[in-house]
């Protein structure tokens, strides 16, 4: 079995926030670049997996007011926030087991380090991260029945795959804290020569402390702490529930034991940490994702005049079925 202390993901994909935050800025800076250079940001997927932007947009009579504004570093968070529930959503329709969702959710955070959500939409990343999730985790999935099962273009998924591979570095092995907490809760069984009466305990903690890991992968703490600290913090915000065991006693009996380079006040530190992402992790609200799509369109060289085209023959469609309910079918 594979080690994460000798892991791509522990050399390349674990930031400090100094790091992380530099990351989110400078790939929102290249889009918003490519916005004024060219009037638009949102990038061409070819069939072979090629990139290429497309024809510029001339703006230069066009009203200084009138330029679309580009996405802001917090409403590029929004989305990514929004799609990640979708990824779940979509994970849960397929009955996908967790490690697919966790690897999927892993790689879609990754790849948003690389690129802005004004450069690749994030509903392509996230359909086209399960299924590259599913391939590695050998579940294996066609793009055709993940495009069917959800109603969108299996082809597209095709297209992105190349570039999600590129934009991970091709490091696909990731670790998850979800196997962390399995390890730590039979550890823990050990620890407290745990009975008939505490085992059903520990297994209601397990399951709590999978929950509350699924409110950690929703952050940026996966990006700045190793799987087993991500586990521990939800162990601890279970236990804190439960009343299984000393927390802090069971902490200092892995550091012993495991000789490591951490101090207990280190430990508790980054476990705090992690409290706090969860915390301040904010879900944008309806009225959020309007506003930020419409800047999203906009970017895109869609106009405002474009969807009230799009509202209008709504509209048509809508009237003319209300008169078919009322008068039957045309036999015109």
């Amino acid at each position: 079995m594979a080690d994460f202390q000798t892991s791509t993901h522990r050399a390349n994909w674990i930031f400090t926030p100094q790091e992380l935050a530099e990351k989110y800025k400078a790939a929102n800076q290249r889009a918003v670049q490519t916005l004024e250079k060219y009037g638009t940001t949102q990038m061409e997927v070819d069939a072979d997996g090629s990139l290429s932007y497309p024809e510029p947009i001339s703006r230069d009579n066009a009203d200084k007011h009138s330029r679309p504004k580009p996405i802001n570093i917090e409403e590029e968070q929004f989305m990514r926030a929004f799609y990640e529930n979708k990824l779940r959503e979509v994970c849960s329709a397929f009955y996908f087991p967790n490690k697919i969702q966790a690897t999927a959710l892993i790689y879609f955070k990754r790849f948003y380090l690389q690129w802005s959500v004004m450069e690749h939409h994030p509903k392509n990343i996230m359909l086209t991260c399960v299924y590259a999730a599913c391939k590695i985790e050998e579940n294996h999935v066609s793009a055709e029945e993940l495009g069917k099962g959800i109603s969108q273009d299996h082809q597209m998924i095709l297209n992105y795959e190349m570039i999600v591979y590129q934009s991970l570095e091709f490091d696909l092995i990731v670790y998850a804290p979800y196997r962390s907490v399995e390890g730590f809760v039979n550890d823990m069984e050990e620890f407290c020569g745990a009975k008939d009466e505490e085992n059903q305990k520990l297994k209601d903690l397990q399951e709590t402390a999978r929950m509350e890991v699924d409110k950690i992968m929703l952050t940026d703490a996966p990006h700045l702490f190793p799987p087993g600290q991500l586990a521990l913090a939800a162990l601890r915000s279970a236990n804190e529930m439960h009343r299984v065991v000393d927390f802090e006693r069971y902490l200092t009996s892995i550091l012993t034991r495991q000789n490591s380079e951490h101090t207990i006040s280190q430990l508790m530190e980054s476990l705090n940490a992690i409290d706090t992402w969860v915390r301040k992790y904010k879900f944008p609200t309806e009225k959020d994702m309007k506003h930020i799509n419409r800047k999203l369109k906009s970017c895109w060289g869609h106009s405002s005049q474009d969807d009230s085209k799009k509202r209008e023959k709504k509209r048509h469609k809508s009237h003319k079925s209300s008169n078919e309910v009322q008068n039957g079918p045309s036999i015109a």
